[in-house]
């Protein structure tokens, strides 16, 4: 068994609102390809091709709830999809189910701290949605990612959503990694009293994580997390090279 999985699979379908008839899918879901490459042999099968299903279970579902919820136009609707099915939206809901306590990881992707990446953490939560359909429908389905999202989809607004959450987006990615909280500095405040604009900067111990600008000093703050999300993203900062505190 991977070091760190855990095995109380009740306590897990309990959180997710779920009793499977057929255990075996969520252990599929749960199996990253990692593990099965390296137990070649055992009849074990990953969850890609459950996240390739999820991935449409989970954006009807999002879909329809919107759409029951809120009165805006296309545009408004389509944002808020948007976001609330990107990687790093649906990496969070991961986190709060613990769904990387349970993943099966390979001894390699464990040592590199897979059960905090993103991209880990998203396509398991696809891939549960995928298998939770399968074993009990769509309307299983439906209230697994209700309960998830919890009043996310009727509190979306697209792009006010998400600005409001890449401060936190950031801070939750930063103590995952176990590391300082990050501190907002304000460089710079140019331009007349009624139309300045703000420079501020992110940075975590002595690392410069993103600088971002705007016209007050929390809206420069909520740019340099932004930038600071997307330099980790695209790998250019990475968080696993920064000391955590002694």
């Amino acid at each position: 068994m991977a070091k760190g999985n855990r095995t109380d699979y009740e306590a897990l379908e309990e959180s997710i609102g779920h009793t499977f008839e057929n255990r075996e899918l969520l252990m599929r879901a749960l199996t990253h390809s990692s593990y099965a490459n390296e137990h070649e042999g055992e009849g074990l099968r990953d969850n890609e091709r459950l996240e390739f299903l999820g991935d449409s279970v989970l954006g009807l579902a999002v879909s329809d709830m919107l759409f029951n919820a809120r009165t805006g136009d296309e545009g408004e609707l389509t944002r808020a999809k948007s976001y609330l099915v990107s990687a790093r939206y649906i990496s969070r809901l991961a986190r709060k189910l613990h769904l990387g306590d349970y993943l099966l990881l390979g001894f390699g992707e464990e040592k590199d701290g897979g059960r905090r990446k993103n991209s880990i953490l998203a396509d398991v939560f696809e891939a549960l949605t995928a298998a939770i359909y399968l074993d009990g429908g769509m309307k299983a389905a439906c209230s697994f990612v209700r309960l998830a999202y919890g009043e996310a989809i009727e509190q979306a607004d697209g792009e006010g959503l998400l600005r409001r959450d890449y401060k936190s987006f950031l801070q939750e990615m930063i103590q995952a990694h176990e590391l300082p909280t990050p501190r907002y500095s304000l460089l710079e405040a140019r331009g007349p009293d009624h139309s300045k604009i703000f420079t501020a900067e992110v940075t975590v111990g002595e690392t410069a994580l993103g600088r971002g600008n705007g016209g007050s000093k929390k809206a420069a703050e909520q740019q340099a997390a932004k930038s600071a999300l997307e330099a980790i993203e695209s790998k250019s900062i990475d968080l696993g090279s920064i000391s955590p505190p002694k």
